[in-house]
């Protein structure tokens, strides 16, 4: 008989039920953990380079870690909202090829299931600031993970269950994303990760073959043969993804996307833009404004 092990778990960050206001307005967040939400009153908004996502009650949504997105709320909103870090035993995400926003109708059951994490999981809440920039700081990840860590038995396996069933609801929504891969070692899926919450900081070949304490001729040649593209390649083609959601959704100059996304001179980067997209900055800037 072949035995079929679980490869994906998961580890609580925040549970919280609040009160959200103009206040709760935020561009360009991207977290290492997922997000889901159900809302119950009001309205919202989350954005990526992609879509743009109504918040409104009776639905949930799911942001998938390393997503690119906005938050806004324009009068008022409640919502449950759960945020949680995905654990992988191959190295790859269940949403690595979707991350985009999800949206789905709620459940009497989602609505019992936020009620009963919130009981299992009292004071979990986010208590210093609802800005991520504030509160998305590895001090307190450990803080949370060690409370995970006190976490009794059967609180803990009732947690991971709730957590697995959303994220199954999500799945099936978007079930092109799981399937049989092969295995991708762990330090080049930590790369991956790092470049995407680090584009706009300094990276080199050499600073993440560091990282990982590997030889730069040796990670580059096992980063290429997992993903398929060089890793300044791959750097470069993910900042220019950024930029064009830069271009598309604010009214940042062509100097202060270059300088946000980690490109040293402005040539540089419009010389990129231009080979990645097939078009200039100021070209691809007025086709999106041509669709909008």
């Amino acid at each position: 008989m072949i035995k079929r092990t679980l490869q994906y778990s998961f580890s609580l960050l925040n549970i919280d039920y609040v009160h959200l206001s103009t206040k709760w307005n935020y561009q360009n967040v991207i977290s290492p953990y997922y997000r889901i939400y159900y809302i119950d009153g009001g309205q919202g908004e989350i954005s990526d380079a992609h879509s743009r996502v109504c918040l409104e009650p009776g639905y949930l949504y799911m942001i998938p870690s390393f997503t690119l997105c906005n938050l806004r709320c324009d009068n008022f909103l409640s919502q449950y909202f759960v945020q949680f870090f995905e654990e992988s035993t191959t190295g790859i995400s269940l949403f690595a090829n979707s991350r985009v926003l999800i949206k789905i109708k709620a459940t009497d059951l989602d609505i019992l299931s936020f009620n009963r994490l919130l009981e299992v999981n009292p004071n979990r809440g986010i208590n210093r600031s609802d800005n991520p920039k504030v509160y998305e700081k590895e001090i307190f990840y450990q803080e949370y993970q060690e409370l995970n860590n006190r976490q009794n038995m059967e609180d803990y396996m009732e947690t991971q269950g709730i957590l697995m069933q959303y994220v199954s609801r999500f799945l099936s929504k978007c079930p092109s994303t799981f399937h049989e891969q092969q295995h991708i070692p762990s330090k080049i899926v930590d790369s991956l990760n790092y470049i995407m919450a680090h584009l706009s900081s300094e990276l080199s070949v050499s600073l993440l073959a560091e990282r990982v304490y590997q030889n730069v001729d040796y990670f580059s040649r096992q980063f290429q043969e997992y993903t398929g593209i060089r890793p300044i390649n791959y750097i470069n083609q993910k900042r220019i993804e950024r930029a064009q959601h830069f271009l598309s959704t604010t009214n940042m100059s062509y100097s202060e996307i270059s300088d946000f996304i980690g490109f040293n001179s402005l040539s540089y980067f419009s010389k990129t833009f231009a080979k990645i997209t097939g078009m200039t900055p100021s070209q691809y800037k007025k086709q999106s404004q041509i669709v909008q």
